[in-house]
């Protein structure tokens, strides 16, 4: 959840993958039917309205090319925690801003971060699909900060339960229920929600989304993993395309599999990251 600036991340390309630093990974599962089914039936929605947040938020892939969930550092955050002591204008600072662009420079900043102090850095980051703010780790149902940032490099289906728990923590899923976006966008992004139109970014996807089709969960992961692989499927969004298939086509051939258009289960586990 980033309560100050509403960015939109690039679903992960292959020409931006790099070698992650050890530590900041994990299996890197995509979304399940089983994980998605779950959040949403604990929330009380359909998925459009599990998907409305998510586009909005990182359009909708919890993963960087290099296997890492998408951050955001929020250096006023990591001032607060520390009580302003590593104050440099960047790091650290008493007002948000300096963010930078989005993906692997994020980790740079916090990287400076957690040189400083590690489990103020961690929490200063929002994380993976949905942008949950490392300091809400209790929020969300872990213990600490490490234990919830290891979840949340390890699964999407990790991150989506922990959007559930906070929008439930926070009362805000209510708001998701009844189609409120102004409450929602204040709720998850804060009062300044309006200078990114939050709201009515919001209202716009749900009704795309709404409209149809939705995101296809086999096709979804299969962009995620063959984009890990240096692949290009393009966007990870779960629609077959021209791309997506010439990708598969190109990973088959490669792997000397059979040669098939069918995006099933089959496929997904030659595809999964080791």
């Amino acid at each position: 959840m980033i309560t100050t600036l509403n960015k939109a991340y690039t679903a992960a390309r292959p020409e931006d993958a790099q070698a992650a630093p050890p530590g900041l990974t994990g299996r890197s599962f995509a979304i399940t039917a089983a994980g998605l089914a779950s959040v949403a039936g604990g929330l009380g929605v359909n998925q459009p309205e599990v998907w409305t947040v998510l586009a909005v938020e990182t359009s909708g892939c919890g993963f960087l090319p290099d296997r890492r969930p998408p951050i955001l550092y929020e250096r006023h955050i990591f001032s607060r925690l520390t009580g302003g002591r590593f104050y440099d204008g960047d790091i650290s600072a008493p007002a948000p801003g300096g963010y930078g662009p989005p993906g692997p420079h994020q980790y740079d900043r916090l990287a400076q971060a957690i040189a400083l102090d590690r489990q103020a850095a961690l929490q200063s980051a929002s994380w993976g699909l949905a942008q949950v703010m490392g300091m809400n780790y209790g929020m969300v149902g872990f213990a600490d900060v490490e234990t919830m940032v290891a979840a949340m490099c390890d699964t999407e289906d990790a991150q989506l339960a922990a959007f559930a728990a906070f929008l439930k923590s926070a009362k805000l899923d209510g708001a998701l229920r009844n189609h409120d976006w102004t409450s929602l966008a204040r709720g998850y992004n804060g009062p300044n929600y309006a200078q990114n139109s939050y709201d009515t970014k919001l209202g716009d996807q749900y009704n795309r989304l709404s409209a149809g089709p939705l995101p296809d969960i086999n096709v979804r992961a299969a962009q995620l993993y063959l984009t890990f692989r240096g692949f290009n499927p393009g966007p990870v969004d779960g629609m077959a395309g021209a791309r997506t298939m010439a990708a598969i086509q190109q990973f088959q051939q490669q792997a000397g599999l059979t040669p098939s258009t069918a995006i099933d289960d089959s496929l997904i586990q030659t595809l999964l990251p080791g």
